[in-house]
């Protein structure tokens, strides 16, 4: 009898938490406060929570129509930076809001592990406009070039970039010059040594046979480092262009 009573008592207060959950989810079962933009829900949980089954993009379309993510608020107000970057929310493959965006800011064991956004969710045309979402870095060496990013940085991980020059040929004091003396026509891919040494291709042809050298179309395969004596060292191609490692 005492244990049919117990269990009664048990059932009760079960039923009675899933009311009190459904009824005031935000002091039941809230992880944290949520972030500015949403603070005005913080009561109302089932604006962004399906029951049983959570957050979900299309509660998010609901309130953030998707042509105006990035250009108005979701009242319709434009948003100070518009146009100043892409919006480039229109330009996803998918509409998956919950793979990128998160809310509540909760105890660190309830944070979900998620993986840094995917340029690979860009329409391909997107994806050549780095400059569009990104600002351009302002150290002296990227603010001589005039070419784009993808030629040093990938998409699929920005840092460290592919191309590192002291790998190939090491910038002294001696060197520090705009990048155009050294690669013409903004191929980075190529480089003269004539744009500064005062040496024509004949004589450096003359001086390299005398010493029995065939192959000195690439200065930099024996010449990397200007402070250390020259040494045979990389790989290179026809016109002085050397493959990347």
């Amino acid at each position: 009898m005492k244990l049919s009573w117990l269990m009664w008592v048990i059932a009760a207060n079960l039923v009675a938490l899933v009311a009190l959950a459904f009824v005031y989810p935000h002091l039941m079962v809230s992880p944290g406060p949520l972030v500015n933009g949403h603070a005005e829900l913080a009561a109302n949980c089932f604006a962004c929570h399906a029951p049983w089954r959570g957050a979900t993009s299309q509660r998010c379309i609901s309130c953030h129509l998707l042509p105006d993510i990035g250009l108005r608020t979701t009242k319709g107000a434009v948003l100070p930076q518009a146009g100043a970057k892409t919006a480039f929310h229109q330009a996803l493959v998918e509409q998956d809001c919950m793979a990128c965006h998160s809310d509540h800011a909760g105890p660190k064991l309830t944070h979900r592990s998620r993986k840094p956004f995917s340029h690979a969710l860009l329409r391909t045309e997107v994806q050549q406009r780095c400059e569009s979402c990104h600002a351009k870095p302002v150290d002296q060496m990227h603010k001589k070039l005039t070419l784009g990013c993808a030629q040093c940085h990938s998409a699929q991980r920005w840092k460290p970039a592919t191309f590192d020059h002291a790998k190939l040929f090491v910038l002294d004091r001696d060197h520090d010059t705009e990048c155009v003396t050294c690669h013409t026509s903004d191929d980075y891919s190529r480089y003269t040594c004539y744009g500064c040494h005062e040496h024509t291709p004949a004589k450096v042809r003359a001086e390299h046979e005398e010493e029995g050298i065939q192959n000195f179309e690439n200065c930099v395969e024996c010449h990397r480092d200007p402070r250390v004596e020259p040494e045979k060292r990389g790989a290179s191609t026809a016109g002085g262009k050397r493959e990347r490692d």
